[in-house]
């Protein structure tokens, strides 16, 4: 059986991974599992690791390192990432050549070329979602009623932005108008409960819906699912 270690870049990602992806992923003969990319130790503890958001490249970097060394001998381990491409830090390889670049997928795509090269590992495959994490929950805003049931307005909103888009990826990742942002400006308390409320909305989505819907996402899981063919 193959395994797969992500990195994650918060507790949102991190549940969607646990309770959605990684089932999928076992139908491939693929065990996956998933922890928050580290930022810190305690000065007084250094077993004491903190994990979660990223405030600079170097630290996922060398999160990522640490884990592929562990796994040094292991040729039936493969490594992936799931990073916000909202708020990424821009001293990401390439990000600023990037962002010279008018089309998003092909931002993705050069900094993705970029963080793979610097890593040096053929075990690893980098993801970056566009925008963010919630652009898959915006691939069907309808879904949002199993915990806003009585907030008929805000998924009307939201139903309406879709509309006027080719896909929820292009969302842009404006400052105010990111999915995350465009959520909370609907659905205020999402942001207090971010990963719980996400989870939810993304199971009664399901992977299938967001497969059709957000290419980018789709190819890197197609990536992940070929991996039990290798």
């Amino acid at each position: 059986m193959i395994r797969l270690h992500i990195t994650a870049e918060g507790q949102t990602e991190e549940l969607f991974v646990n309770q959605i992806l990684a089932n999928h992923l076992g139908s491939f003969d693929i065990s996956t599992d998933v922890r928050c990319v580290m930022t810190s130790r305690d000065k007084r503890r250094q077993d004491r690791i903190f994990r979660g958001g990223m405030t600079n490249y170097a630290k996922a970097k060398n999160d990522i390192l640490q884990w592929l060394k562990e796994e040094i001998h292991n040729t039936d381990v493969f490594f992936t990432t799931m990073f916000d491409f909202y708020a990424l830090p821009d001293d990401f390889p390439c990000y600023k050549e990037a962002t010279k670049v008018s089309d998003p997928y092909q931002q993705v795509k050069i900094i993705e070329d970029a963080f793979k090269e610097d890593i040096g590992d053929g075990r690893f495959i980098p993801y970056i979602q566009l925008h963010e994490y919630e652009a898959l929950l915006l691939s069907k805003p309808q879904a949002f009623e199993i915990e806003y049931f009585d907030q008929k307005s805000g998924i009307r909103e939201l139903t309406s932005l879709i509309k006027s888009i080719p896909n929820p990826e292009l969302i842009d990742g404006g400052k105010n108008t990111s999915p995350s942002k465009r959520i909370i400006k609907v659905f205020p308390n999402y942001g207090d409960n971010k990963p719980v409320i996400g989870a939810m909305v993304a199971q009664e989505i399901g992977l299938e819906h967001m497969l059709r819907t957000c290419s980018h996402f789709a190819e890197w899981v197609k990536k992940l699912e070929n991996l039990g063919e290798k």
